[in-house]
């Protein structure tokens, strides 16, 4: 693939002796691991697929011997097998912005829409209108996101583009004539964040309507309401802080989805985002590509999860952290 119709027998061997590909599977995955670790051994051959290059490694040496270097470095998720050997971190660089920042516009509608339609659901138990949420979020999470990203592509961006000023696809900046970056186009972010949000949205509505339910019928909330507590005081001193743990679990766990589930809605509206690279990445085979991009979700919920540990620590008192 990287040397295209110029391939022959030495310009193979180069590519292996470069890439490390001559070197048995188990021998590779410790190279990759040594990559990617912090902390890691180098030789000091030139020749050698582990040879300290200043163009791949952002280094402090720490220990250096004749034919070994041990270094203190940036994680290094090896080069593009289409892009003319420029480093993944680049490329997830210029990419990731852009997905997080969906991914938070997404997360955040979804949060403040989902607890507040839980609260309405709650409060107006068995009412129709909690029934009428409870059609909408079933509704919401049973769509596929690369259905609703279609559909509200085509409603909003082409067949009512004219009121709403919407377009089908674009990004949050847009190259002019010489290449240069113009100003920034939120209105490209409205669609793309709505339908990915849309089902994280359901799920927290329906969690926040029962949680605040299950801790109406606490006890210490019957002796709030017996103290003279107005419905207003009973929900935002006391109910609406121990009802907000699951949603908070919910939500801890959908934002790192976010970031994998948006491979769709990014294709689709044509958003320059991690998802769209990962898409370009296997219909070329870019393996390295993939697997940075992977490397990055996992780290993405791993850190999530403590954040929200943290979090439970402030909600709820009764959790210590250890």
């Amino acid at each position: 693939m990287m040397l295209g119709q110029n391939e022959d027998a030495a310009q193979l061997k180069i590519v292996q002796q470069k890439y490390g590909f001559d070197q048995p599977v188990f021998t590779q995955y410790l190279y990759y691991l040594n990559d990617l670790s912090p902390l890691s051994f180098h030789s000091n051959n030139k020749e050698h697929y582990t040879y300290l290059s200043s163009k791949n490694y952002h280094h402090i040496l720490l220990v250096k011997t004749q034919n070994k270097s041990f270094v203190l470095k940036t994680p290094y998720l090896r080069t593009s097998f289409t892009r003319q050997g420029k480093n993944v971190s680049e490329i997830l660089k210029d990419t990731l912005p852009n997905t997080i920042i969906l991914a938070s516009t997404s997360i955040t509608i979804a949060l403040f829409l989902g607890v507040f339609l839980g609260i309405i659901s709650a409060l107006y138990k068995d009412r129709w209108i909690d029934k009428f949420v409870l059609i909408i979020s079933t509704l919401g999470m049973s769509l596929p996101s690369f259905f609703s990203a279609i559909i509200f592509a085509w409603l909003f961006g082409f067949l009512w583009q004219e009121f709403t000023g919407l377009e089908m696809t674009g990004n949050l900046y847009e190259l002019d004539d010489y290449g240069e970056y113009r100003a920034l186009q939120f209105q490209n972010l409205i669609l793309p964040s709505i339908v990915l949000g849309i089902r994280p949205l359901a799920v927290v509505s329906q969690l926040m309507r029962n949680s605040l339910l299950e801790v109406f019928n606490q006890e210490y909330i019957k002796t709030a309401k017996s103290k003279g507590l107005s419905a207003k005081q009973v929900l935002l001193k006391h109910a609406l802080r121990n009802a907000m743990s699951p949603v908070v679990t919910a939500i801890s766990g959908w934002f790192a989805s976010l970031l994998a589930g948006a491979v769709f809605v990014e294709y689709v509206f044509g958003w320059n985002g991690l998802g769209k690279e990962i898409v370009n990445a296997l219909n070329t085979l870019d393996l390295p590509v993939i697997m940075g991009a992977v490397l990055i979700i996992a780290t993405t919920f791993v850190i999530i999860n403590i954040v929200v540990d943290i979090i439970y620590a402030f909600l709820d008192p009764k959790i210590k952290l250890n």
